[in-house]
């Protein structure tokens, strides 16, 4: 089987082939921590998830970082205005981050750095770019020379014939020679040094701009070309253009070979979701209106191919839900049943048929809703198999490899909390003892029990069954 990505710098579905056999180096746009991450932001988290999770069930080692945005002009105003430094302003976000992450079983990145960190490698970086006059100082300022990079644009494909240098101008609060140019550096302002947010270097005391932490950081982790580079629709340009362009220009050498994006994640009106706009919906917000992170971790990643523009709302979160649900409890019952008499030889046929189309999908740009929706079909045809005893010892062991094979994708079938289904199994157990020796009474007790901790009972002819229940 061959894995085939959409590239956004060809436009095409490229076939990925890494630099290295057998090991994938991938870095992604990770939050920027001057509030909570919002439902937008985790549908791209969540997709990079997706890519590492299938390049692993591919075979590939992978090493994956994430940056940490620790520092910019909304953390810096934000910090200011409560009177602490930035690293005291961020600390509860980062917190949150891990915290939202975890509830929707992210695996954890290789790294995580964080762009305060990493300074000296951004000097470094900014001054190799003024030595070979791709960067130039301007008033304590540094800023990238975009006349100087040819190619600048080939990502997007943007008409450079609206980037025209002109005389300079001033924008943004700093002066450069064009209105195109953008901020390498940018130097201290009085109350920089008090919010910890100053550094010295050979071109002055400031700080950095935002797109050069994540060329700088990616390189110290993953070297001068990444095999991927995977972010939201919405840094496609100016960022990833602008990362490019100061990668490129220092190293000489390609900056990423693959580029993915995923689509926005609309409100509830139809409105790209954002922070800076004011509108947005967080995972705490999801989580407090009764909605399990595992099932928006499964509405963020099934309900819509990663490049589709994707509608939160209420009714979807429910369908979501109701889904995963349906899921869990036929991976359940596949694990509890008992093989039948005999094996329905077109029925493994085509479970055989369903696993090869799941991993088609996959490997076809990561069209896990596609896969997803292969697998509920053969659900309803496996269920009623086992109503009638025709799934054997082979049929159950299919079946547990595809469980197997879209789980490693949607991590949506463990128990949600470590140990839970251990406790649960454990009050089943007493509670068919009670109703075996007529204490009744306790067994009343033990499903009352379940259900104030959130598990549903249900009696079926394949034993006790158990779900999470809201």
């Amino acid at each position: 089987m061959t894995l085939r990505l959409h590239n956004t710098l060809t436009a095409a579905k490229d076939v990925f082939e890494p630099i290295e056999a057998g090991r994938a180096g991938m870095y992604t746009c990770g939050p920027t921590v001057w509030n909570y991450a919002h439902a937008g932001n985790l549908r791209a988290f969540l997709v990079y998830d997706l890519v590492r999770r299938h390049l692993q069930v591919s075979g590939y080692d992978v090493t994956h970082v994430m940056n940490l945005t620790d520092i910019d002009d909304r953390i810096l105003d934000q910090a200011m205005h409560a009177g602490v430094t930035i690293g005291e302003y961020v600390k509860p976000y980062v917190a949150a981050f891990f915290e939202d992450m975890g509830a929707l079983r992210a695996q954890p990145a290789t790294h995580y750095p964080r762009a305060t960190e990493h300074i000296p490698e951004m000097v470094e970086m900014i001054t190799e770019l003024i030595e070979n006059q791709h960067a130039y100082v301007a008033d304590g300022d540094v800023y990238f020379r975009i006349a100087s990079f040819p190619t600048y644009g080939a990502l997007s494909h943007l008409d450079r014939g609206g980037l025209r240098a002109g005389a300079r101008i001033a924008a943004d609060k700093y002066d450069k020679e064009s209105v195109s140019d953008f901020a390498l550096w940018k130097k201290a302002q009085p109350m920089d040094d008090k919010l910890g947010a100053a550094w010295d270097a050979p071109f002055g005391r400031g700080r950095p701009g935002w797109h050069i932490e994540c060329s700088a950081m990616s390189k110290r982790y993953l070297g001068e070309t990444l095999d991927i580079h995977a972010g939201g629709v919405d840094l496609m340009f100016p960022h990833h253009e602008n990362e490019i362009a100061q990668s490129e220009a220092a190293n000489h050498k390609q900056f990423a070979r693959f580029w993915l994006h995923s689509e926005h994640l609309a409100d509830a009106t139809g409105e790209k979701m954002s922070k800076s706009a004011g509108g947005f919906t967080t995972l705490r917000d999801l989580s407090d209106a009764g909605h399990d992170p595992v099932a928006v971790r499964f509405f963020l990643l099934a309900s819509a191919h990663y490049r589709t523009r994707l509608r939160l709302s209420t009714e979807a979160l429910h369908a979501a839900s109701e889904q995963v649900r349906r899921l869990r409890e036929f991976a359940d019952r596949v694990r509890r049943s008992a093989p039948g008499p005999i094996d329905d030889d077109d029925l493994l046929r085509r479970i055989g048929e369903v696993r090869a189309g799941y991993r088609e999908a996959l490997d076809d740009d990561l069209n896990l809703p596609q896969g997803v929706g292969l697998v509920f079909e053969l659900a309803r045809e496996a269920n009623a198999a086992m109503d009638s005893g025709r799934i054997g010892e082979r049929g159950r062991d299919a079946l547990l490899q595809l469980i197997d094979d879209f789980d490693a994708h949607l991590d949506i079938v463990r128990s949600e909390e470590p140990g839970l289904a251990q406790e649960v199994e454990r009050l089943i157990a007493e509670r068919e003892a009670a109703r075996k020796g007529h204490d009744f009474g306790r067994a009343d007790q033990i499903r009352e029990e379940l259900r104030d901790k959130g598990i549903a009972l249900e009696d079926s002819q394949d034993g006790v069954r158990w779900r999470r229940a809201r």
